[in-house]
């Protein structure tokens, strides 16, 4: 696949940069300029990430970031079991933890959430720093609401993070989620305070809060774009109904005074017999007589 020239592969974070010095330099180079795209992709266009992270893939499978990168565009294309397989295999190469709170969240979608409970309760846990944490109680609240558990859901949200008053980047969609298993749960008052909680810590417009708040607030949008569409169509069919109206009340109008063409014919009439009249009339001549007398 095409790769734009303004992508040179310095882009990328200086650790997986450190990572590709074990490739000859041609080589790093290709895999890293096609770890940029993927990572350029993966929001707005996840296919063409997954079509760049298959290339890197191919090109160094034994890198860990390119297994990583991999695992992420997959999962980004719900293809779960593949990025399950690809996180597995970046964990064992770098006996990093990282990763467990997104292969938990694979086992989610492989439709095993009994399986992800099991992963929030490993000792692997522990070793996740701040983030991580959050991330697998997020992961884990969601493996509640699988199997139907709502409440317990409602409580493994209820955190110190959750209650902090400081805006971290998950705080948005910590609060987010626990504003949605409330309202699930038919907690609507309370489910309204934390949308509007998490409406103002999302900065980045990371969560569609702002559209849930408005939702429950009763606040609909019309899209003026639309509406203008709409008059466009009405205007020409509002034209001719306007033109089927002058033209019926005209021919209303001529079947209303039948003696109009009467008159003009009775005038063209008249205007015949006049004719014919003249011409009926004798000619008189002149008498030649008025001869001089005899003498």
């Amino acid at each position: 696949m095409p790769i734009p020239d303004d992508v040179t592969g310095e882009e990328i974070d200086a650790d997986v940069r450190q990572e590709l010095q074990s490739l000859p330099k041609g080589l790093a180079e290709d895999v890293s300029r096609n770890l940029v795209m993927v990572a350029r992709l993966i929001d707005e266009d996840p296919e063409g990430a997954y079509a760049y992270s298959k290339i890197a893939l191919r090109l160094a499978s034994r890198v860990a970031a390119v297994r990583e990168a991999a695992g992420f565009a997959a999962y980004a294309n719900q293809k779960y079991s593949e990025a399950l397989a690809e996180f597995r295999a970046a964990r064992r190469m770098t006996g990093n933890v990282d990763l467990w709170p997104v292969m938990a969240d694979c086992e989610r979608g492989l439709g095993r959430p009994e399986k992800a409970l099991d992963m929030a309760g490993a000792p692997e846990v522990h070793k996740l720093d701040k983030a991580g944490q959050v991330e697998m109680r997020l992961v884990a609240a969601g493996a509640r609401r699988d199997i139907g558990q709502l409440d317990a859901a409602i409580v493994t949200l209820q955190s110190p993070e959750l209650a902090s008053n400081s805006v971290q980047p998950w705080t948005a969609r910590l609060r987010y989620a626990y504003a949605d298993a409330l309202l699930a749960a038919g907690r609507e008052d309370e489910a309204r305070e934390w949308f509007a909680k998490a409406v103002e810590s999302d900065k980045d417009g990371s969560t569609d809060a702002s559209d849930r708040l408005a939702e429950l607030d009763g606040v609909e949008f019309v899209d003026a774009l639309v509406e203008d569409e709409d008059e466009d169509k009405v205007a020409p069919e509002a034209e001719a109904e306007d033109e089927a109206e002058d033209e019926s009340e005209t021919a209303t109008d001529a079947e209303a005074d039948p003696d109009t063409d009467t008159e003009v014919e009775t005038e063209v009439d008249d205007e015949d017999d006049i004719v014919e009249a003249e011409r009926a009339k004798p000619v008189v001549e002149a008498d030649d007589d008025d001869e001089a007398p005899r003498g």
